[in-house]
């Protein structure tokens, strides 16, 4: 697995694991990830990137957040299971502050970390409503 997929793995599990715990650090939050990873060995690129990921989507979280709502139809934030709404946090962010990364690869890896990790519509959901995001930010 790549470096960027890994830090997106983690850096999923560290926003999950910062909404369901109040008050917990992004530190201690992406060492929980990396400590319940199977990897025996982190490649210093992962880990930067999941870190990168999270202080990101904790800076930027309100404007990503009014961005999810906007474009999502009839589902209300806190309606969303949180992996949907994390997985959607991640990929908005990355096409939002991200210009490095192609449209078309946060998109498909959002959609995996969907398949992966949350349930059977999760992919076309995140899918959707990135793809609406994407074309009001004028992502190509």
């Amino acid at each position: 697995m790549g470096a960027r997929r890994t830090g997106r793995e983690r850096a999923l599990q560290a926003l999950y694991q910062l909404e369901m715990a109040a008050g917990a650090s992004v530190n201690d939050a992406l060492e929980s990830a990396w400590t319940a990873s199977e990897e025996e060995k982190r490649e210093p690129d992962a880990v930067k990137f999941a870190r990168e990921l999270v202080e990101g989507v904790q800076a930027h979280r309100a404007e990503i957040d009014r961005l999810i709502e906007s474009h999502s139809h009839n589902w209300r934030l806190d309606r969303m299971s949180r992996i949907d709404r994390n997985v959607l946090r991640v990929g908005i962010f990355e096409l939002k502050y991200r210009p490095d990364i192609p449209r078309k690869v946060t998109i498909n890896e959002a959609v995996e970390l969907g398949k992966n990790f949350g349930t059977e519509e999760s992919s076309a959901f995140v899918n959707g409503l990135l793809d609406r995001v994407a074309v009001a930010l004028n992502k190509a």
